[in-house]
Formats: structure tokens, sequence, C-alpha cells
């Protein structure tokens, strides 16, 4: 039996993704399918080093030393082809934070900061909440894919004075791994307007099919100068609760201005148990990786067949990297609330609303994929009955 078909229960654990959903959906039926964490048990070799480390029985201040940086190196070295050094590396306890950290201390207030709707909710709060400003480049949805419009990126910019892109790579919600030559496009019209690149990369190693994540800090010397990488092992690993995360930055001037951001709010150091499970992952999870990329495929793949089988009402988006299934339900001709609805008290399942993600969201919903097959099954199904009773009745 595969290490990702067994169901584990994870009621009773605060989990937020389980517990909370009884709260936030007010529904005891309500099977989970929405906030991007996995029902999955972290590689073994991690959850041995995190038992090795408590019994050792003393917590006390914990440095990152060079054996961890030198982990996250050859991690991304191997996994992505970008050779980055040392000294490039900022711990934070999760990429919001890092977020955070480098809109305050990269930009000033009242700048305007541009995002790739739909995406991600926390990058509109990571702007507002610092009286920056959110402007907008769309990305361009036809015949079921997801595409950059350039033209009106490169306007944005320069009609905006824009001072820094925020990019997600690969994209939250719709699942897209931006190929280089986009990348590169984008890149030349952010050094061409001295626009710096803030890019979230936390599901840089959920690349499915024969997709490749490439670091946009890595096509050029000048967009490595450009670029801030925010990354972590915990959506590749499930181990968010543990918070570790880092931030890697070749312009000094760029990363002494994040580090003093983080001094400023007296976070000098990770938790002593997430610098463990972090070095952990990358010299011993590749294995647990590469079946785990198997298991996420596999999920797609069903969910989108089941879809096109049983409904045309239902789209599944082709999913590139991520483990997020973005789902195109604007056939059912529902409001956003009638929608929202729909999936909670007739479906059943919690999902993501997709007007969460902005109002190009509007008639979608994302799914998680990132569980066992049983619960995948059991998910898919409850839509696609709720779709026949609808379409039927």
């Amino acid at each position: 039996m595969s290490r990702f078909s067994n169901v584990i229960q994870r009621k009773g654990t605060r989990s937020v993704k389980w517990d909370y959903a009884e709260h936030l959906y007010q529904d005891k039926e309500i099977l989970p399918m929405w906030v991007a964490d996995m029902d999955f048990q972290a590689p073994q070799e991690v959850i041995d080093s995190l038992k090795q480390r408590v019994e050792h029985g003393i917590f006390g201040y914990t440095m990152p030393d060079e054996e961890i940086k030198r982990s996250i190196i050859d991690w991304i070295a191997k996994r992505h082809q970008w050779n980055i050094e040392s000294d490039w590396i900022t711990y934070s306890p999760g990429v919001i934070p890092s977020l955070h950290m480098i809109v305050q201390a990269l930009t000033e207030e009242q700048d305007n900061i541009l995002i790739q709707t739909p995406v991600y909710p926390p990058f509109y709060s990571v702007i507002k909440e610092h009286q920056r400003n959110v402007v907008k480049n769309s990305l361009i949805y036809s015949e079921g894919m997801y595409s950059i419009d350039f033209e009106d990126f490169e306007n944005q910019i320069v009609k905006n004075n824009v001072k820094m892109f925020i990019l997600c790579n690969p994209h939250n919600p719709v699942g897209r791994v931006w190929k280089e030559e986009e990348l590169k496009k984008m890149g030349e019209i952010c050094v061409k307007h001295n626009v710096i690149i803030a890019s979230d990369e936390i599901h840089a190693d959920l690349i499915l099919d024969e997709h490749k994540h490439i670091p946009v800090a890595s096509v050029s010397n000048q967009l490595n100068n450009q670029t801030v990488t925010c990354y972590s092992p915990t959506k590749t690993f499930n181990l968010a609760g543990l918070q570790a995360s880092y931030i890697v930055t070749s312009d000094k001037e760029k990363r002494e201005s994040i580090k003093k951001n983080f001094d400023k709010q007296g976070m000098h150091m990770l938790n002593t148990l997430g610098l463990t499970a972090m070095e952990n992952a990358y010299i011993h999870g590749e294995e647990w990786l590469e079946e785990l990329l198997e298991t996420i495929q596999s999920n797609r793949d069903f969910a989108a067949e089941q879809f096109r089988k049983h409904t045309d009402l239902i789209k599944a988006v082709p999913l590139e990297g991520t483990y997020l299934l973005w789902l195109d339900c604007r056939s059912l001709n529902l409001s956003q609330a009638e929608l929202k609805s729909f999936m909670q008290k007739q479906a059943k399942v919690g999902l993501n609303d997709g007007v969460s993600f902005g109002e190009e969201g509007k008639g979608f919903m994302r799914m998680n994929l990132a569980a066992p097959q049983e619960i995948i099954e059991n998910g898919v199904q409850r839509i696609v009955d709720a779709v026949r009773q609808k379409t039927t009745s």
C-alpha cells in the first residue's frame, strides 16, 4: 500500500483544515478540500529526526548553521538548477511574513505594487495593510488556459509608476508553471522600468508532468539583482505548522534592508523543530516527493476525467503545478453566493471561494487534491451528484 493511500484521522488535532472547517461551514458533514495543506504524513526521516530532537529534551535558542544552509543550497541546485550563495539566505517563519517584510523594507507608503489576478488572497493584504496600492494585471483566460497579457503588464507598470511586482510562480490558484520565455519577458519589462520582483515560489517543488519550475532570479544576472525570492519546504513536505521559511536575495542592499526589518520586529531565529524538519526534508525527502507528485497527478487526472465524463457544467482548469485544482463552474449559471452555497449545502464539500482570489475568480472554486484517493473520490462524487440533482430537479 502506498504511503499516500492511508486515510489518517486529523479531527481533534486542532487542524485548521478539518477542525476549523466545522466552525467555518457550520456543518459537521462538510468534507474539507480547501486550505492548502495535505492529508499526508511528512517523510519518515523528518518524523524520526523530530522524535530524536524532542527526546533530547532541551529546546534552547537554536541557530541555523552552515549545514542547514548547505541543505537549502544543494536542494535548489539539484531541483531547480540555480546556484545560490550562503549569505543570500534570510530565515523567516513563513512566506507571507516574508512578503510583509519585503513590502515594508523595499517600498514606501502609497507606492503601487502589481499583482496578477486571480491570485492568492494574502497578496492583497500584504499590500493594503502597509498603505501601498494594488495594481492588477489580470491574467487572460481563454479556451481553458491562462496566459499573461504582456501589453497590459507593461502599461500598468508605466501608467501607475509601479515600484514592485509580486510574482506567483507556480501560480496559485490557476496552476500555471510559468515558462522561461514568459518569465524573461516579464523580467525584462521589470528591469527596464526598475521594478523590484518579489517572487513567491513556495510551490516550486510541486511541479507536475514534464513541466519545469524556473526561478525567475535564475533567468539572468540582471533579474537576479532585481529579484527577492521566497521559498519554504512547508508546502512541499506538509510542514506548515512548523513555520520554517527563507528568502533568497543576491543584492546586498536589498538583503540588508529586509534583515533590518526583521530585526525591528524582534524576529531573529526560527524555532528549533522547524529547522530540524527543514534540514532533514531537504536531505532525505526526494524519494517521498517523487511519490507524492505521482499521487497528485493521479488525483488531478481522476477529478478532471470524472467532471468531463459526468457533467459539462464544471471544468477542471489544466493543472501544471501545485496541488490546487481551479474549477470553472460558470456554466452552472449561479451567482457567486449561490455557487458557494451550492458547494456547501448541496454538495457538502468545503472549497475555496473563487472570489477570494479577486473578482476574476467569479464563477470558480478551488479544490485541494493533496489527500488520499478515497477522499478525492468522495469529494468529486459529491459534486457530481449535486450537479445531477440540480439539473434534473
